[in-house]
């Protein structure tokens, strides 16, 4: 009966902590649903889901996405944004390279000098000014958690140097 009682109450020990795992697990947003529920995104979403890269950004990964917000986009030169939304493997080339596989935190940023992102292209990295940069790019708002990696919003949009 003892060895019943003590099965039982491993048992339901251990239920309780997948339960309580996928529970907190299941409150995380991805990647993308943070950035869809956020309107200094709406143009990285729309530019995310004409490159057909939504579902791979709502994947397991884990990803680290440099996201540059709309104002970045709007700094683009005139008619790019229009340009890419047209030029689909550009578009997906560059959206790829502010995307590093794993996920890296800035505290673990800071220590890196360049990182390869998703498109094959290494980014650099550096502080310059005692602000972290990414090659142009000035991170304004680090470690966005998401159940698939992290977000670092950029004030720029990174070009790859095939760009």
């Amino acid at each position: 009966m003892k060895k019943i009682i003590i099965v039982t109450a491993i048992m339901i020990l251990v239920a309780s902590a997948v339960f309580a795992n996928h529970h907190k697990e299941s409150g995380m947003k991805s990647i993308v649903d943070i950035a869809v529920n956020d309107a200094r995104f709406s143009t990285l979403v729309t530019a995310l889901d004409a490159a057909d890269l939504v579902d791979t950004l709502k994947g397991d990964g884990p990803f680290t996405v440099f996201a540059p917000t709309d104002e970045a986009f709007a700094a683009l030169p005139e008619g790019t944004l229009e340009a890419l939304l047209n030029d689909i493997p550009a578009l997906r080339n560059i959206l790829l390279y502010h995307v590093v596989p794993g996920s890296v935190s800035s505290s673990e940023v800071v220590n890196l000098s360049s990182a390869d992102t998703a498109s094959g292209d290494p980014i650099r990295i550096r502080i310059r000014n005692g602000k972290l940069m990414i090659n142009h790019a000035q991170v304004i708002i680090t470690d966005i958690e998401a159940s698939n990696g992290v977000i670092h919003v950029v004030d720029s949009v990174i070009l790859p140097p095939s760009a």
